[in-house]
């Protein structure tokens, strides 16, 4: 039995739209992974490059996501079942986006738990002023952390409760609302640190990493990792784009729609590399990527800061609004797809597919302190749970949602409705030179990416 109109919802304004769907795409990754790889591929030139690879690869899967969503009013598996036929092989990518959604939700709750005690600590205590024997502590604080079984399993929960809170609300009343208050509010915060940063001592060093041309930094590999970037950053291939464009009316154009997305998640992208360079060169910290820059690196900077403590408050409670406005889009699309083939009412499907990800989350909270999840697991299978789920559904799970919904739009979509579609809202002009690069560009660029992430590349001899 179909969802009801009324369980499903629908956004109030294009403008809600836009800012819940560049919240799904802004997340941890646009904070502690792209300014680390434009610095170290060419900065400037990387930047040039990571731009193209947005418009040519992946905006427009995201109108084809958008599209999808938008034609059929569906979440992820009945939205193929309507335009492919309930038993066509096609429904499998509507489950494989599904199932993307649930397995990263599952593990990035924990990382966005782990933000939530660094921005309790920053609020309650700051990470000191800078003395050997404090830096010592704030080095070793996020080691400490994940290996403390317990507190994982509550944080987890904790950022777990947040997004339910937030979904069960609905689309207007939930997810736009709560978009509304938190991407100004992360705008704000982001654009404040970053006018801040740019008074450091190491603001033109840092600029020159991130930003000038350095030709000979970059590498073959480097085009792919600016493949890579434009597809993971944009949240493609998970069902999020499709599942939020289900609630526009038909007279939205997706087409512009993407655009603003697409430029907003670049804007905290590029605005990201100025908060934190600026930061870590100033303080003689080696730049880096990953947790390890955001629990490790910036504490130690912020605690020689003057004011550290304050503008620590400020970042690490970004980065928990960052990830809310990503993990609302993941838990919306599993609870849209059983509320749209089972009927189930919203608060039925928020409650139960948030205690399931939960529940299948505990291993990924547990990887680091206990020895069935984290040695012994990786004996077994060479990654630990955690990085198990990781790399399943960043290697795997998305490059692959990403090129079927490619493949299917641009080639077995019925073209009439195809182009009926694309055009509500949108000039004409638009139409061809977009199907030619979701047939021909996004396909191509997102199988290399997918070659490369999960090593066969490598094995070729033709990435590092």
């Amino acid at each position: 039995m179909a969802g009801s109109a009324a369980q499903r919802g629908f956004w109030a304004s294009r403008f809600g739209f836009i800012l819940a769907a560049a919240g799904s795409a802004v997340g941890l990754g646009n904070i502690w992974k792209f300014p680390y790889v434009t610095g170290n591929n060419g900065g400037g030139l990387f930047v040039v490059i990571y731009l193209i690879c947005v418009v040519a690869v992946g905006l427009p899967i995201m109108n084809a996501e958008i599209l999808v969503g938008r034609t059929t009013a569906r979440s992820p598996v009945p939205a193929f079942g309507e335009l492919a036929g309930r038993r066509s092989p096609w429904v499998g990518t509507g489950w494989l986006g599904a199932l993307a959604g649930f397995v990263i939700l599952s593990f990035y709750s924990v990382v966005a738990g782990w933000a939530v005690y660094y921005a309790f600590v920053s609020i309650t205590q700051g990470f000191g002023s800078g003395t050997a024997a404090e830096l010592a502590q704030v080095k070793t604080l996020f080691a400490g952390l994940i290996k403390k079984p317990s507190l994982n399993l509550v944080l987890h929960g904790v950022f777990m409760t947040a997004t339910v809170a937030v979904v069960i609300g609905g689309v207007q009343a939930g997810i736009e609302r709560w978009s509304r208050i938190l991407m100004p509010t992360l705008f704000t915060m982001l654009i404040g640190l970053a006018i801040y940063a740019m008074t450091l001592p190491g603001a033109g060093a840092a600029l020159d990493f991130m930003f000038g041309l350095h030709t000979e930094q970059l590498q073959p590999a480097g085009f792919l990792e600016a493949m890579g970037q434009a597809f993971f950053s944009l949240s493609l291939g998970m069902g999020a784009m499709l599942t939020y464009g289900s609630y526009l009316p038909k007279d939205t154009s997706v087409f512009k729609s993407a655009l603003y997305v697409a430029g907003l998640d670049t804007f905290v992208a590029l605005i990201s590399s100025v908060v934190i360079f600026p930061v870590t060169f100033s303080y003689g910290i080696e730049p880096s990527a990953g947790p390890g820059l955001v629990f490790q690196s910036l504490p130690m900077a912020f605690s020689q800061m003057p004011g550290g403590r304050v503008l620590a408050s400020l970042f690490f409670s970004l980065l928990v609004f960052a990830a809310l406005t990503s993990s609302i889009s993941l838990l919306e699309v599993v609870a849209s797809t059983f509320i749209d083939l089972y009927g189930w009412t919203r608060k039925q499907a928020v409650v139960l597919m948030g205690l399931v990800t939960f529940v299948v989350g505990v291993p990924s909270a547990l990887s680091f302190s206990v020895p069935a999840f984290g040695e012994r697991f990786k004996g077994l299978v060479g990654k630990s749970f955690f990085d198990s789920m990781d790399d399943l559904s960043a290697n795997w799970m998305l490059p692959l949602g990403g090129l079927l919904i490619a493949v299917y739009v641009g080639f077995f979509m019925e073209s009439s409705r195809r182009q009926k579609e694309f055009e509500e809202g949108t000039p004409p002009w638009a139409y061809p030179p977009w199907l030619a690069l979701l047939r021909f560009i996004s396909p191509i660029a997102v199988a290399l990416v997918m070659l490369k992430s999960t090593g066969v590349l490598k094995l070729l001899g033709i990435a590092s």
